[in-house]
């Protein structure tokens, strides 16, 4: 798939229009990036060619909107993984399509399938609750792509969290019988309502991320406190450098 609508971001290609610009006419991976996404790539090498092999990739965080502001002047609006998963619903939908749930447990898998029966009665729906574990044998592997194969799903939602979904996505995608291949994590608890995304309002103030740190200090402490000062001075020192180069030696000399 083609995209013509996207911003150049340290090698990464990111999505830059609205979702309905898109036109889902042959196989894509769908991931999301944001600042921690960004930083835990330049220690993982695997993760970070599966996100540069994306082919849509969402800004997910308002770091990644303001980074492609400072280093591109170009304007672009965060899209999050819930964004795209309910992108998708409603196109399914209205079509009659198919769905299919990777991840999670099957409690949770229970409870959005109550709610997709509700809100979405038109879409066919299938799930899979993957072992529990680090790193799935070549057993476990098997067993997950037969099950999505057998339901042939239009849309195959991935939820295991970041880096694990986006480099299983990226290395069985070849084998995996579905139009789009979805790498959504949270999207899942969200919509079961097992977790609560923070509210319109905070996502407006761009404080979506201030919120989930205050609910869950602990878990999130690594991804906003200890990344997210890494990424901005990460992106400062690119900004500086494109400064920098721009500048003849005659006007270097002259900086002070």
């Amino acid at each position: 798939m083609k995209i013509d609508y996207f911003v150049p971001l340290s090698g990464y290609s990111i999505l830059a229009c609205d979702l309905s610009n898109i036109k889902f006419n042959e196989k894509c991976v769908i991931n999301t990036i944001n600042q921690n996404a960004f930083v835990v790539a330049e220690q993982d090498e695997d993760f970070k060619s599966a996100l540069l092999n994306s082919d849509i990739l969402l800004p997910d965080g308002i770091g990644i909107v303001a980074a492609a502001k400072l280093l591109t002047n170009k304007t672009i609006k965060k899209i999050a993984g819930d964004d795209m998963h309910m992108y998708l619903l409603n196109v399914l939908n209205e079509k009659g399509g198919s769905c299919f749930y990777m991840g999670a447990t099957d409690k949770t898998l229970a409870l959005i399938k109550r709610k997709l029966s509700n809100e979405f009665p038109d879409i066919k729906v299938g799930s899979y609750s993957p072992p529990f574990k680090p790193f799935f044998s070549d057993e476990d592997n098997a067993a997950i792509i037969s099950r999505v194969n057998q339901f042939k799903p239009d849309v195959l939602f991935i939820g295991m969290t970041a880096p694990k979904q986006e480099k299983w996505a990226h290395k069985f995608r070849s084998q995996l019988d579905a139009n789009i291949i979805c790498s959504i994590g949270a999207s899942f608890d969200f919509y079961a309502g097992t977790v609560v995304r923070p509210s319109k309002f905070w996502q407006n103030l761009w404080l979506e991320w201030f919120i989930r740190f205050i609910k869950e200090p602990r878990r999130m402490f690594r991804r906003y406190g200890y990344n997210g000062p890494i990424f901005f001075w990460m992106i400062l020192i690119q900004k500086l450098k494109t400064i920098f180069e721009l500048k003849t030696p005659a006007e270097l000399m002259n900086l002070n």
